[in-house]
């Protein structure tokens, strides 16, 4: 199981749980539930936490112990669907196998590529830690393609 660094970058820049769920527009024991990794943070929100502290998802994430800045970004479906596109091109492999491999349907993997629907967190962690690839660069945060160990 992988740590998350939300309470760790909220404590560094002196809030509560309260007045950064107040920043979120969420209910306090939603983001609380979100730093305690007893529900995912929805992808969306976790790009808006990190446009908010202006550091990289992986580190958000406990991916690394390596925490960079990262000016914002916008959420742009069509490049992650892009990035998702490449990852799967990049290993050779049909959708069928490569779905089989990473344990989810056809019909899921296709609305991630084609940009139907946003790739959940958890499924995003799951990707990052299996490939290597950076969760900043499949989300469009950054040009580095692999976790910075």
């Amino acid at each position: 199981m992988y740590e998350l660094n939300l309470k760790k970058m909220r404590e560094e820049v002196d809030l509560t749980c309260k007045e950064l769920s107040k920043i979120l527009n969420v209910s306090s024991s939603v983001y609380n539930r979100w730093e305690r990794n007893i529900i995912t943070i929805p992808t969306k929100r976790l790009i808006e936490l990190s446009n908010y502290y202006e550091v990289n998802i992986d580190y958000l994430l406990g991916l690394t112990n390596n925490k960079y800045h990262i000016k914002k970004t916008n959420f742009d479906i069509n490049k992650i669907s892009d990035n998702l596109k490449q990852i799967r091109k990049e290993h050779g492999e049909s959708l069928r196998i490569f779905c089989k491999r990473l344990n989810t349907s056809n019909s899921t993997w296709h609305a991630y590529e084609t940009g139907k629907t946003t790739i959940l967190c958890s499924f995003l962690i799951q990707l990052c830690i299996e490939s290597k690839y950076s969760a900043d660069w499949i989300l469009g945060r950054s040009n580095e393609k692999f976790i910075n160990k």
